[in-house]
């Protein structure tokens, strides 16, 4: 049963949503999964979507992307897909989970509405990019 299966905290594995600029110089927006562990991950699953309501209250959702990588190595960084503004007002859930070793590991990283934006934006070293960093 799931109640008898231990989780562990994450701890090392980031999500973040990472700002570049075009030639037209427009703002172009990416989600990258960053393992700052020292050791691999393996069969790691991330599943995305957008939830929450449009300015009119009405409901609105976004299609369920999954994303599978057999092994993600010791500090690696994965572009996982492009991110438009058009949803920067849902929430923007991340859902990792991943192995190490035969232990399961699980987080949701939810990006509250309206919070990818560019006075929240920090300078992400491992990218050399500014973003939004969840940790």
């Amino acid at each position: 049963m799931k109640k008898d299966i231990e989780f562990p905290i994450v701890e090392g594995v980031k999500i973040t949503i990472a700002r570049t600029m075009n030639e037209n110089q427009e703002a172009e927006w990416d989600v990258y999964l960053i393992n700052r562990l020292r050791i691999p991950i393996n069969n790691v699953f991330v599943t995305s979507r957008g939830y929450g309501f449009n300015k009119d209250g009405s409901p609105v959702k976004t299609s369920q992307l999954r994303h599978f990588y057999k092994d993600v190595t010791a500090e690696q960084i994965i572009k996982i897909e492009i991110i438009t503004p058009e949803v920067f007002h849902l929430n923007n859930e991340y859902w990792v989970s991943y192995f190490i070793d035969n232990q399961v590991f699980d987080k949701k990283f939810i990006f509250v509405p309206d919070s990818i934006r560019e006075e929240n934006l920090i300078f992400i070293d491992q990218l050399n990019l500014e973003g939004i960093l969840h940790e």
